[in-house]
């Protein structure tokens, strides 16, 4: 699981924040949102262009880093514009059983990488410095890789002096992943396998633009054990309805709300449904469960308790994947739910600090966290 994540310079974040999962208070309500002693449910809080939509596509960076390709569109800016600094910074600590491993690196852009680093139980396995052309691979045979043909990737790395030959260059954490025959129980496999499966949902990007045409799902509900499970969660988001997927004569297939007549779904469902049918088209269909999910004003188009509805689900649904969760949803903001050491207010300054930790008082589970927000508690954090 991912133990503690660290940025700096990049986009709004100029100085280092960090969310640190092992940083929990020891409270004894709300314990579905702990796994093994790391936060596995948080909620971020946080005004408007707070930067709760970047701190999300930040974590997820280490995705792109490591095999590629990216899980959303972004031509944003990528440094911060008030530093001077040439790189964007990125850390993650992740603990698998009984093993401690470090991931970091700097980027100048969205695809270019300065420099990256893997430390596994306090060892350096590799070192990669682009900018210098200095690498150390000394310690690959900590994780059963002496066999890597490292000259053959210094090889693909050196393509000249010439900046305009110049290409981005290929992490050797991707590179070793994908030419290396390392054992299933590998350290390095593990973080492979938790990377993939990470995942970053925003209802500001596209959420609700579902294509009326979306073969690869509409092939999964003709199962009719599907179609009836994605009754089953609406049912159960508090949305009364039956289902019927019907297949046109152009060949083309159509969902349908199944009343004495059939209703055109994607036509008629309101934006709480559409949004619902899009979390569950992108989650629940996948291979594997999901490690990380960062969901982005998750409840944007949710009443408050269709907007809980969801959280429990994800609690009982994913219980050891961990989840972040963005709102402006006060009503979210309780001991019921959550509790005060997985709900952090993320503010103008760049800072994270969790509920218990924004207030002199000790919060216990009898405290009314939403009242004790509105009426300016913690207020000088954000």
């Amino acid at each position: 699981m991912l133990k503690k994540f660290t940025l700096r310079n990049y986009k709004n974040f100029k100085d280092e924040i960090s969310i640190d999962f092992e940083n929990t208070a020891g409270y004894q309500f709300s314990t579905d949102c702990i796994t093994d002693g790391i936060i596995s449910k948080m909620l971020i809080y946080g005004r408007n262009a707070t930067g709760k939509t970047n701190l999300g596509k930040a974590i997820i960076d280490i995705y792109i880093t490591m095999f590629g390709r990216r899980h959303y569109f972004d031509t944003g800016i990528f440094l911060n514009a008030d530093s001077i600094d040439e790189t964007a910074a990125f850390s993650y600590e992740f603990k698998f059983e009984n093993n401690e491993l470090v991931y970091r690196y700097a980027r100048f852009s969205n695809q270019e990488i300065r420099d990256e680093e893997l430390i596994i139980d306090g060892k350096t396995i590799f070192r990669c410095d682009f900018e210098n052309n200095r690498f150390d691979f000394e310690n690959l045979a900590y994780i059963n890789a002496e066999t890597a043909s490292t000259d053959r990737y210094l090889q693909s790395v050196d393509i000249g002096d010439e900046e305009e030959l110049q290409e981005p260059k290929l992490p050797f954490l991707r590179w070793l992943i994908g030419n290396v025959a390392l054992g299933n129980d590998s350290i390095v496999i593990k973080l492979a396998n938790y990377a993939r499966r990470m995942l970053m949902i925003s209802a500001g990007n596209g959420m609700l633009r579902i294509p009326k045409i979306n073969d690869s799902f509409y092939e999964l509900l003709e199962d009719s054990n599907r179609l009836e499970d994605l009754e089953y969660f609406l049912n159960d988001m508090g949305i009364e309805c039956k289902l019927a997927l019907k297949k046109l004569p152009d060949g083309q297939r159509e969902l349908y709300f199944k009343h004495e007549k059939l209703v055109p779904f994607y036509q008629t469902a309101s934006s709480g449904t559409l949004a619902l049918v899009d979390l569950y088209r992108r989650l629940i269909p996948r291979n594997g469960d999901p490690t990380f999910i960062y969901l982005d004003e998750f409840d944007a188009f949710y009443h408050y308790e269709m907007a809980e509805r969801v959280i429990n689900f994800f609690k009982k649904r994913y219980p050891r994947c961990q989840i972040i969760m963005t709102s402006h949803n006060t009503n979210l903001m309780t001991n019921r739910l959550m509790r005060p050491d997985c709900l952090l207010i993320l503010s103008r300054a760049g800072t994270l600090t969790a509920l218990c930790n924004a207030t002199q008082r000790e919060l216990r589970e009898g405290h009314n966290l939403e009242k004790m927000y509105i009426s300016g508690e913690f207020d000088r954090y954000e």
